[in-house]
């Protein structure tokens, strides 16, 4: 009997203690379903250097105790605990239980919304996410939590009157001597490398080297066997770039060793060269002369034309194509320099080196745009990552002065706009349209491309109100002694016109 009695006690208390922790349940519940004032962030921004901003960061006491009330109510409604119900276990055992994981949580929360708030409410033009040191910041037990973080935004600045812009308009014709110069071109193009025979190196010529390159703070030398160095002002060996490259080749011979030394930038696109010092040695084996191809019978059938005239007539239409893109393109340039000339602001220097392989592949595709053939853009590439640098200066400052206009006119970029150009260049690649636009979604080209497309249809946007004027081209002065004719461009008489 007494046994019984004891356990109707327990239960009653049990019951007790559960009425009263329902009871406090719905009084948090009640309390959390009363909208209270959103508590504000204290919020301090300061300049950082060209383009960042210092954003300093203090979240109220009572915010905090808001979140962590917030979160204790979530973890209570999901956690099991031995010995309560679903849902109703004590604050104190949640804490005592899951308080590492709910204090990251919280912390996690309030510092995302809080710097999203800051960059929001501030109307801060971010380029990329605010770096937060997560480990370094702790959730207070008491009082304020502060911390700050810097962040890139797009430079502020004041678009300049965009009509009336003065272009000049430059009426070009095709001459006799440029479509000489492009039947040359296309014999360099199919010569062949030919080795000096104890003559020293000449300006564009090959050497085969093996070299050595000694980077800074890299313990083992990079060994370059059996290289090709061209002979170019600024060129490359191995990847690294040398500025006056052609002062220390010219000249040379197999057997000759030369060294140097180079500053690599520290914006280049290669970031375990950047900012480092490399000694160069080089040891040449061999030089080679680029020996254009005969205008023959058999250098006219491997491009596929009968004849010489043939041949004149087809580069004479590419030529003047190329030149009606030639005055678009002088013009448009006009117009870059106008908004250049007008516009002045510090551009983000940290995303200066992060844009210098971005530059390269939209300089790739806007040679391809203007009608260049590959094997023609790659003998430039080493150009284009020689001037990385500035190269990617240029088309950042572009890139927000262009972004701020297409705003203003509201100019945007249509999906069939880009399939237009996918499907133009497909054509010029010998490739199909789908391939190309999956192979530039998965090198990023794509956005390259749309941003290309958009520019474009801003500049021809402001062409639309310039003030054009047409004029005559320059001529070029006269000559002392008229230079004798090449004989790569001497007409030389074909099969087919022997037959005749």
């Amino acid at each position: 009997m007494a046994e019984d009695e004891k356990k109707q006690e327990e239960l009653a208390a049990e019951q007790t203690e559960k009425s009263v922790e329902e009871n406090i349940d719905e009084q948090q519940d009640k309390a959390t379903a009363d909208e209270t004032p959103e508590i504000p962030n204290i919020v301090t921004i300061e300049d950082a250097g060209p383009c960042k901003k210092k954003v300093i960061v203090e979240i109220p006491a009572e915010k905090i105790v808001k979140a962590t009330d917030s979160q204790f109510e979530e973890l209570r409604k999901d956690a099991i605990v031995p010995g309560f119900r679903k849902g109703r276990a004590p604050r104190r055992l949640l804490e005592k239980r899951f308080g590492k994981e709910a204090t990251d949580a919280i912390k996690a929360k309030l510092l995302a919304d809080a710097s999203q708030a800051a960059l929001t409410d501030n109307k801060l033009q971010t380029l990329g996410e605010p770096d937060i040191n997560f480990e370094e910041i702790e959730l207070p037990e008491e009082g304020a939590m502060k911390f700050d973080f810097v962040v890139e935004v797009r430079p502020e600045f004041e678009l300049p009157l965009l009509e009336g812009i003065p272009v000049n308009k430059t009426k070009l014709e095709v001459t006799d001597e440029q479509v000489d110069s492009e039947i040359e071109q296309m014999q360099r193009y199919a010569g062949i490398w030919t080795p000096r025979k104890d003559e020293p190196a000449e300006l564009d010529d090959q050497i085969i080297a093996d070299a050595i390159l000694k980077i800074e703070d890299v313990e083992e030398a990079e060994k370059l066997d059996n290289t090709e160095i061209f002979v170019r002002k600024n060129g490359f060996v191995g990847q690294i770039p040398v500025e006056k490259l052609d002062e220390l080749l010219i000249g040379a011979k197999a057997g000759d060793n030369k060294q140097t030394s180079v500053e690599v930038p520290k914006t280049y696109y290669k970031e375990e060269y950047r900012g480092k010092k490399v000694d160069i040695e080089i040891d040449v084996k061999d030089i080679k002369w680029l020996k254009p191809a005969e205008l023959d019978e058999a250098f006219l059938q491997r491009i596929n034309i009968d004849s010489e005239d043939e041949l004149r007539e087809r580069i004479q239409e590419q030529l003047q194509s190329r030149l009606e893109a030639q005055v678009r393109n002088d013009m448009n340039e006009q117009v870059y320099q106008y908004l250049d000339d007008n516009i002045n602001f510090d551009l983000p220097l940290d995303v200066v080196a992060q844009q210098a392989e971005s530059v390269l592949r939209r300089q790739y595709i806007n040679l391809m745009m203007k009608g260049l053939q590959r094997e023609q853009i790659d003998t430039q590439l080493e150009q284009l990552k020689a001037g990385s640098e500035e190269q990617a200066k240029k088309q950042l400052k572009t890139f927000f002065i262009m972004s701020q206009i297409a705003g203003k006119f509201d100019i945007t970029v249509t999906e069939p706009e880009i399939n237009g150009y996918i499907a133009q260049l497909a054509i010029e690649r010998n490739q199909r349209p789908e391939k190309m636009r999956e192979q530039m979604e998965q090198d990023g080209s794509l956005t390259q491309l749309e941003l290309e497309i958009q520019q474009e249809k801003c500049i021809a946007k402001l062409l639309e109100s310039a003030k054009i004027t047409e004029k005559e081209p320059e001529k070029a002065m006269p000559k002392a002694e008229k230079a004798p004719k090449k004989k790569a461009a001497t007409k030389k008489p074909t099969k087919k016109k022997k037959e005749e």
